[in-house]
């Protein structure tokens, strides 16, 4: 899986494991070093929604964490792109639409969701259709295994009944089960012909009434793979037989979680180790979902809410916990923001302003900073984020009262300054680093280019370094021919005990 022969520490991290039912060591890793992650990402049949970005910024953390732990991170988060809802909804669109276009529109938009929240690209991001090759590999491999059958229609089964651990996972005796299906998946063509009820479909036959291109050749007949075939195949590509975590929403544990172990073990795959889930979002102590109408489509809450507040009020709190949505959740959200990112850029003012201010160092120099016993303690404890903020709140008050002093301390206001940066960075929500620096310092609306905000950055500094020359030399002339050159500019002088603020009207 990799050829990083880096020697790296074992990670001291402590995860609650789903299949154990307790919290359980990391370590050891299969690979030293190397953390490997299978996490299920989107099904893209819609507009991604704060539930789906619950567990992207989840994970986002779980990984942040790792790699500041001294790991190799390797995060595989599928697309899933071909699938019953996607056929139905572009079928049921008004022009229809070709099914792959559908999907391709709606990934497009996960994206950019991720993007706007902060979220890092995952190592490899698969699609199912890319990889139907693996999955009819797998489902020949149950078939000579006995776990798989044909049925009359040309639908391809596994038998839950012939894998002595089914249910191991979420501690269920198949007996006690009426199916193994989503609803979502179930229908007359798939249940026609299974020999038991509680068997679901790794592979459905293709259907006259479905798209021709919907459908790939097999040895067994023509058609699509069921939904959870692709992630069997997938995680073995990209991470081998045998790989360290398996995440996704607490709603995937059953079936799908529950149904991609059978398929893999029942290929002679140890498949994952640990598995690790995150809780729901709720509205109004509900679970969010289409059904109830509910749902909260990431690209309108952008047209009201500021992206890291969004990142805030979902990714500060821990992973297992239910996420109470609400406009309170984000007003307290937004007031915290304001007083990290606000403490953050006064610092920066207060020791020199721009990029010539040491609060401004480099994310490299951030990260590299130690981080207080008690925060790591917390993280390593499960991710334990209430404690991690508790930390990040007693830096916070350290850095207002190093700025309150009426002589501040530079040193002391540096340090405290860049102990809050590296705290909120694990949680991706240093102010000071991409993609919310822009927002922070004024030099760009919401989702602006990051090169192009260093680059005004840069200029204006360099334009306010010229003008602050000027006034120790008197030259007033000069200085004010600078400001008016900024003004003309659409940039804003203020001019302050310490040093000239600026920011773009």
């Amino acid at each position: 899986m990799s050829n990083d022969r880096t020697e790296r520490p074992a990670p001291n991290l402590r995860l609650y494991d789903s299949a154990a039912r307790a919290v359980v060591p990391l370590t050891p890793t299969v690979t030293p070093g190397t953390v490997a992650i299978y996490l299920c990402g989107a099904t893209v049949q819609g507009s991604p929604h704060i539930g789906h970005m619950r567990s992207a910024i989840a994970f986002d953390v779980l990984r942040r964490w790792l790699e500041r732990s001294g790991q190799r991170v390797v995060l595989i988060r599928n697309v899933t792109d071909i699938d019953d809802k996607i056929l139905a909804k572009s079928t049921a669109a008004d022009p229809p639409v070709e099914w792959w276009a559908w999907a391709q529109r709606y990934e497009r938009e996960f994206d950019a969701a991720y993007r706007a929240l902060g979220v890092a690209p995952p190592t490899y991001e698969p699609r199912a259709t890319g990889h139907v090759p693996e999955m009819i590999d797998l489902v020949q491999r149950l078939l000579d295994a006995g776990h798989a059958y044909v049925g009359e229609r040309g639908n391809v089964y596994f038998d839950v009944r012939s894998l002595s651990d089914y249910g191991s996972l979420t501690n269920q005796r198949v007996e006690d089960l009426a199916t193994t299906e989503d609803e979502s998946q179930i229908d007359d063509d798939v249940e026609a012909d299974k020999r038991d009820p509680r068997d679901f479909a790794l592979w459905k036959a293709a259907r006259p009434a479905e798209p021709a291109d919907a459908a790939w050749d097999a040895p067994w007949g023509r058609g699509r793979p069921g939904w959870h075939l692709e992630c069997s195949a997938m995680s073995r590509r990209y991470l081998g037989e045998v790989f360290d975590i398996h995440g996704g929403g607490i709603d995937l544990r059953f079936p799908h979680h529950e149904n991609e172990q059978a398929q893999s073990h029942g290929a002679g795959w140890g498949f994952a180790r640990h598995w690790v889930h995150n809780a729901w979002v709720t509205v109004k102590g509900e679970k969010m979902s289409k059904s109830l109408g509910n749902s909260l489509v990431v690209a309108e809450l952008l047209k009201t809410y500021d992206a890291p507040v969004l990142r805030l009020a979902l990714g500060t709190v821990h992973h297992r916990s239910t996420v109470e949505f609400s406009d309170e959740t984000l007003a307290d959200a937004a007031g915290l923001w304001e007083r990290l990112s606000g403490a953050v850029l006064r610092a920066r003012e207060e020791t020199g302003g721009g990029r010539t201010s040491p609060v401004d160092a480099a994310v490299e120099t951030v990260r590299a900073r130690a981080l207080p016993a008690e925060y790591t303690a917390a993280m390593d404890e499960d991710l334990n984020l209430a404690g991690a903020m508790a930390v990040v709140h007693a830096t916070l008050k350290r850095l207002n009262t190093v700025l309150a002093a009426r002589v501040s301390e530079r040193d002391a206001v540096v340090d405290a300054a860049l102990d809050l940066r590296s705290q909120l960075d694990v949680m991706g929500l240093d102010p000071l680093a991409e993609p919310w620096r822009s927002r922070v310092l004024g030099t760009g609306p919401a989702g602006a280019d990051g090169a192009a905000a260093d680059a005004l950055d840069h200029l204006v500094t360099a334009l306010l370094d010229q003008r602050a020359e000027a006034r120790a030399a008197r030259d007033w002339a000069r200085a004010d021919a600078l400001r008016d050159e900024l003004t003309a500019a659409g940039v804003v002088v203020e001019d302050s005990a310490a040093g000239a603020r600026w920011h773009v009207a």
